[in-house]
């Protein structure tokens, strides 16, 4: 008996998790033995259910439209799945990225590949030339992003599989590029 098999792009799991929740503390904080020096804040997140999460924003972090974060804040906070965080509970991790939960906003951060499809094939991108594509300094990006981590930002997709959607802006993160 003959069987055939046929190849199969495997699934794969996004590299970025998320905590969405009302931030109930925001403190300057430190890391190590190093002073308390204003660069870095203390945000802790309770989330619909009522856990308190920890998330370390440094200068790195990229918090969407650059809003300043604050107490009583609706927000969702991305962290690399990959990166090493203490296991003491409530969990900590370092935010990647931050944005402030907002009416008709949607905010994705993963992985796209060469076909703007994030990781777990949930959202792929159509862009055109009107799509602002930038860094996390908020300079032009000059490359493609295809084949990065990216922060998406769009107001609406299609109700296919993967949804599909023309994104108001990109940022490219820079410190987590390559596969």
């Amino acid at each position: 008996m003959d069987f055939a098999f046929r190849e199969r792009t495997p699934f794969k799991r996004n590299r970025f998790g998320s905590v969405t929740g009302t931030i109930v503390e925001l403190v300057p904080t430190q890391v190590g033995n190093r002073r308390a020096d204003g660069c870095m804040l203390f945000a802790m997140v309770e989330d619909m259910d009522g856990n308190i999460v920890n998330f370390v924003v440094t200068p790195s972090t990229y918090v969407v439209d650059f809003e300043t974060l604050s107490v009583g804040m609706l927000c969702t906070f991305w962290y690399s799945m990959d990166a090493p965080m203490p296991l003491i509970y409530p969990p900590q991790y370092n935010a990647v990225a931050a944005a402030r939960q907002k009416n008709g906003r949607m905010v994705n951060v993963g992985y796209y590949d060469a076909s703007f499809v994030n990781e777990d094939q949930t959202l792929q991108l159509n862009l055109d030339r009107s799509v602002d594509v930038r860094t996390t300094n908020n300079q032009y990006f000059q490359g493609s992003p295809a084949n990065r981590n990216l922060v998406v930002t769009y107001d609406n997709s299609t109700r296919s599989i993967p949804a599909q959607t023309t994104p108001l802006k990109i940022v490219v993160l820079c410190d987590f590029c390559g596969k």
